[in-house]
């Protein structure tokens, strides 16, 4: 392996516990997604049964690459998280290409993207003028952007609180939807009338889980990571996959199947049918806070790829600035977020902000996750002697089915995205010419 130095990544401190962790992954992971998604799953299913066990097939398949990521996890401890993993499976070449797209389209892209939602959420109860949406996910970027600056006691514990209301109003909605809605469950055959595109529904499914892959990047400042880490991992799917299926038979047994198919707002309406018109304010609060726990938990963890990025390329050593007495990468929190308000105002030229930033993300994310999978495989033949605490069970068959579904939602995201994804792609192949300039800088 060449050209991999040490660097100043070892000021991060163990300071996360457990808790902190699976705090920080539910909230990474059950953002807006859940009332929008399954009114989408449930048209391409063709049935509810067939819906929920798409919901359940959808947390196997998370906890397939959640085993991938917790050997290279607790083998490979980094606040770089898959970035590390490429560098040393790689070399600088593909870890600098990821850095790279996740200051500029993935991370920044899935923070403007949750803003955008809490946007739109937070319209409902009060407008801004005409553009509200816009207005309060700037304003939102900048707060969490604030609030982790400040420092990481600041943010976890603000992630926690989130979290927890989040976990909360889930819950809400579940006794709502079962307790006080008289059932509407029918069983509904296969038809015509039901047009199935099961692959399609497992690509709302699998959007709808995305983010626990980011639990990576706080591998280092985990404590006890060689332990923690898979545990925090496992528990995580394990309680999101748990509050999906609930959520939603909740919607299933409320609305019905076609009720179901035919809401453009699934929460809302469930509340609507139940408790009356103010449920319709209740469930954009619960919107909100749900997409500002995302939003503050997809901030916290993006900026430590940035901060990697600084300590390795002379280019970015900006951006490899650690506050000791903060505990935070601030230089690295500023820079996201300044890019982070230029997609919001690409998305408010566009006029549609969250579709943008969906398509812009989607496939750049699939290739590197597909990337990621690749790693295992050869970190395990290159560096046999490293200690891997946690070791995928299953040993190829495993790996081997997360690569083949990342090949498929590859595929997928591009064929179901339009523009924002060729604007993607294009941004994430302009860090090559950026790359080879360093490599030419340097050599001279």
């Amino acid at each position: 392996m060449k050209n991999i130095r040490s660097s100043k990544l070892t000021l991060t401190k163990p300071t996360l516990t457990v808790l902190d962790a699976v705090a920080l992954i539910v909230g990474m992971v059950i953002g807006a997604g859940i009332f929008e998604t399954p009114a989408l799953v449930a048209m391409n299913a063709g049935s509810s049964g067939v819906a929920l066990l798409i919901w359940f097939l959808g947390g196997a398949i998370s906890l397939v690459g959640t085993l991938c990521y917790a050997e290279l996890a607790t083998a490979y401890p980094h606040p770089g998280g898959s970035y590390y993993y490429f560098q040393r499976a790689f070399g600088n070449n593909i870890a600098f290409l990821f850095a790279w797209a996740r200051l500029t389209v993935m991370q920044t892209g899935s923070i403007v993207l949750l803003a955008f939602v809490f946007g739109d959420y937070a319209s409902e109860i009060y407008r801004l003028g005409d553009y509200s949406s816009s207005m309060y996910a700037a304003i939102a970027i900048i707060l969490f952007s604030g609030l982790n600056f400040l420092g990481i006691k600041q943010g976890k514990w603000m992630q926690n609180c989130l979290a927890l209301a989040q976990v909360l109003g889930l819950l809400l909605v579940i006794v709502v939807g079962l307790v006080f809605s008289p059932s509407s469950i029918q069983p509904e055959p296969l038809s015509s009338s039901n047009q199935t595109n099961l692959g399609l529904a497992l690509v709302f499914v699998l959007l709808t889980y995305g983010g626990w892959n980011e639990a990576a990047h706080i591998s280092a400042e985990l404590r006890n990571v060689r332990r923690n880490m898979s545990r925090s991992l496992l528990w995580s799917i394990g309680a999101i996959a748990l509050l999906y299926l609930l959520i939603n038979f909740a919607y299933l047994h409320g609305l019905g199947f076609s009720g179901t198919i035919a809401s453009k707002a699934v929460a809302a309406d469930l509340m609507r049918t139940t408790i009356g018109s103010w449920g319709v304010v209740s469930i954009s609060l619960l919107v909100a806070v749900a997409t500002l726990c995302s939003l503050n938990a997809t901030i916290f963890t993006g900026a430590r790829t940035n901060y990697a990025l600084g300590n390795d390329f002379r280019l970015f050593a900006w951006l490899g600035h650690w506050e000791t007495r903060r505990k935070t990468p601030t230089n690295a929190l500023l820079v996201q977020c300044a890019i982070a308000l230029l997609l919001v105002l690409l998305g408010t030229l566009t006029r549609n902000g969250f579709e943008t930033m969906v398509e812009y993300t989607t496939p750049v994310f699939w290739f590197f996750f597909l990337l990621t999978g690749i790693s295992l495989f050869v970190l395990r033949m290159r560096e046999p002697e490293v200690t891997r605490p946690f070791q995928v069970p299953f040993y190829p068959l495993t790996p081997i089915l997360f690569c083949g579904i990342c090949i498929y939602m590859l595929q997928s995201s591009l064929i179901y995205t339009g523009v924002g994804a060729i604007v993607g792609v294009v941004v994430l192949l302009a860090g090559v010419p950026l790359w080879l300039q360093m490599r030419e800088v340097k050599r001279n």
